[in-house]
């Protein structure tokens, strides 16, 4: 076996003479200040301090040098690569620091800024205002029923005991629907042998509560209801009703005068109270007119010309809405014994009771979709 060659001289290897040396040192360090970037100065640390790196690959030489040759060299290829990864940190340093530099001003935050970019909203009043009133029954022990906005005649009219020639069965009072087979689509007039009109009143959702419920029914029915009326400050012809119907054994107008108060006292509050008018509606028998104690003068600028109301018109009191004991043809119709179920019903409209509750002036404001009005009720749930 042959000895090491002993007269190897290390300056003969290319890669390892001084000058060779130098070279891959300068051009690393002059990669490093032309990377304009962290991404481009990650790739001159790559090429130049990666493991085929030139200085990498002139380190590997060092190996193959016989033993007395290998320190000088080895001195002169770490002292080239310390340079590398001295100038590649202080590099970097610089990049980072312009980076962070830039990211201050680029992504500032103004503080003086309105902090809410987005305006609050608000649920609608009359939302909240019938889910008020629908917590009112359910804790009594009532449901909540819905039906169709689109509703047959039977329902809305004959089940009611509202017969072919009564005024509200007119097309002045009435949307009739235009079905596809009879010409069209459109609510309105030249529609009305289609059977189907736009409801008028809640009531046909307590014709069906009795169909499809088992006796004894207690119901409450709000929801959206339609009439040829103009838009004006207290009309629309779009609304909002609720109804309320109760069938069972042995109930009595005594009964109803008793939901009344409870009803107005938990809108209202403590100390109001209902009075009933005798009038006439073809559902009911008898029928009756409610109104309720004034809430804001309680009936004291009645004949007292020194404290007017002007809520009331100092008469005290303010009208409600309809109610009564069903008819029994209303429960005939439905297949209920009239000897044996007896039952009452009333409705208002929810759009004039947010008028009374809130002294809201012009019905058209509920209907405009201006946040102004709808802002001040808040986000009561």
């Amino acid at each position: 076996m042959s000895a090491p060659n002993k007269s190897y001289d290390p300056v003969e290897v290319e890669t390892l003479k001084p000058e060779e040396i130098e070279r891959m040192r300068d051009e690393a360090l002059a990669a490093f200040a032309a990377a304009d970037s962290l991404d481009a100065l990650h790739e001159a640390k790559v090429a130049h301090t990666g493991p085929t790196s030139p200085l990498a690959l002139a380190n590997r030489e060092i190996g193959a040098l016989p033993p007395h040759a290998k320190a000088d060299a080895g001195k002169r290829v770490g002292q080239a690569r310390g340079a590398v990864t001295k100038g590649l940190a202080a590099r970097q340093a610089e990049l980072e620091a312009e980076r962070d530099a830039r990211v201050l001003v680029e992504e500032a935050v103004d503080v003086t800024l309105p902090y809410d970019r987005v305006p609050a909203g608000a649920r609608h009043p009359l939302t909240t205002l019938s889910e008020r009133i629908e917590d009112i029954f359910v804790a009594m022990g009532y449901e909540v029923a819905e039906g169709p906005q689109v509703e047959a005649e039977w329902f809305n009219f004959d089940a009611l005991n509202i017969g072919p020639d009564h005024p509200a069965r007119g097309e002045h009072d009435t949307f009739f629907v235009q079905t596809a087979s009879n010409g069209g689509s459109a609510a309105g007039k030249g529609g009305t042998d289609s059977g189907l009109v736009l409801r008028t009143h809640t009531s046909p959702v307590q014709i069906r509560s009795l169909l499809d419920r088992e006796l004894p029914v207690y119901v409450i029915c709000p929801g959206r209801v339609y009439r040829t009326d103009e838009l004006d400050a207290t009309h629309t012809p779009v609304f909002h009703q609720v109804e309320l119907l109760a069938i069972d054994e042995g109930l009595t107008m005594a009964d109803l005068k008793g939901t009344l108060d409870h009803m107005v006292q938990s809108l209202f509050g403590e100390g109001m109270k209902t009075r009933l008018r005798p009038n006439f509606f073809p559902f009911t028998e008898p029928s009756a007119e409610m109104d309720m104690l004034c809430y804001v003068c309680k009936g004291a600028s009645v004949g007292n010309p020194d404290r007017p109301c002007r809520t009331c018109s100092s008469e005290g009191w303010i009208e409600l809405g309809g109610c009564g004991m069903v008819n029994p043809r209303v429960l005939v119709a439905c297949g209920v014994d009239p000897e044996k179920y007896s039952g009452f019903a009333f409705g208002f409209g929810i759009e004039r009771m947010l008028m009374f509750r809130h002294n809201v002036e012009d019905m058209r404001d509920m209907v405009e979709g201006d946040v102004r009005f709808t802002r001040p009720f808040g986000m009561e749930i």
